[in-house]
């Protein structure tokens, strides 16, 4: 393994719930209707790709930069207490760097991820830090992933991707990474994706699945895991 490569949003910060609700509340205040696939859809959207969604979707009555602009500013207020950092998270990739070359893929905005590597103290842990909005399209397309790799000076197939949804473990298997899952519980992954991965019960066990080079204290998927196929 050459380095790993983190997602933020439901990985590293528990604020999967946070965008939903934050996309939900503005919405409804510029005129849009919540459709029942709309969370799920944006999941792994760039900002402009989920911005044009809720106009073009959702139906809400602003431009795609004014939806942008709205959101993302709402959500950096939220972010200036302190990120909703998941526990353990901070340790395993102070861990894993001790390690490893580490990187974070994320669909959030710039402005969130260097918030978060600014208030866990991690900034020059994590040399790179890419957006989506910076690889051309968000996941499940695996750009940002490709583009993580590539500041990394590694070949994408060398590196092992953290994900915990189904655009997000899309787009690191479209990478030809190996693939570790700590499945989000509040929207659970596709069964069809995770069986083409690892799945950890929790993101503390990855130190030790990677330094063993077998899923380790993970589920069990047959045929997969970083000597596996990756899909």
């Amino acid at each position: 393994m050459d380095a790993v490569v983190f997602d933020l949003d439901g990985v590293l910060v528990d604020s999967e719930t946070m965008w939903d609700e934050v996309r939900q509340s503005f919405a409804a205040a510029h005129g849009g209707a919540w459709l029942p696939d709309s969370t799920r859809a944006m999941q792994g959207m760039s900002t402009p790709e989920w911005a044009s969604y809720l106009v073009t979707s959702v139906g809400v009555r602003l431009s795609p930069d004014e939806v942008a602009a709205g959101v993302v500013s709402e959500m950096a207020r939220r972010y200036e207490t302190s990120p909703p950092v998941l526990p353990g998270a901070v340790s395993v990739v102070r861990a894993v760097a001790a390690e490893y070359p580490v990187a974070i893929a994320s669909s959030s905005p710039p402005v969130l991820i260097a918030s978060f590597l600014a208030a866990t103290d991690l900034t020059d842990l994590v040399p790179v830090a890419v957006s989506s909005e910076e690889a051309g399209a968000g996941k499940p397309a695996p750009d940002v992933y490709l583009l993580a790799a590539s500041k990394l000076g590694v070949g994408a197939s060398g590196c092992a991707a953290v994900e915990d949804s189904t655009n997000g473990l899309r787009a690191a298997l479209a990478a030809d990474m190996t693939v570790y899952a700590v499945p989000n519980p509040h929207f659970p992954p596709d069964a069809e994706v995770l069986a083409q991965v690892t799945v950890l019960r929790s993101l503390a066990d990855l130190p030790a699945a990677l330094a063993s080079g077998r899923p380790g204290d993970t589920t069990p998927r047959p045929g997969t895991g970083p000597g596996g196929p990756k899909g």
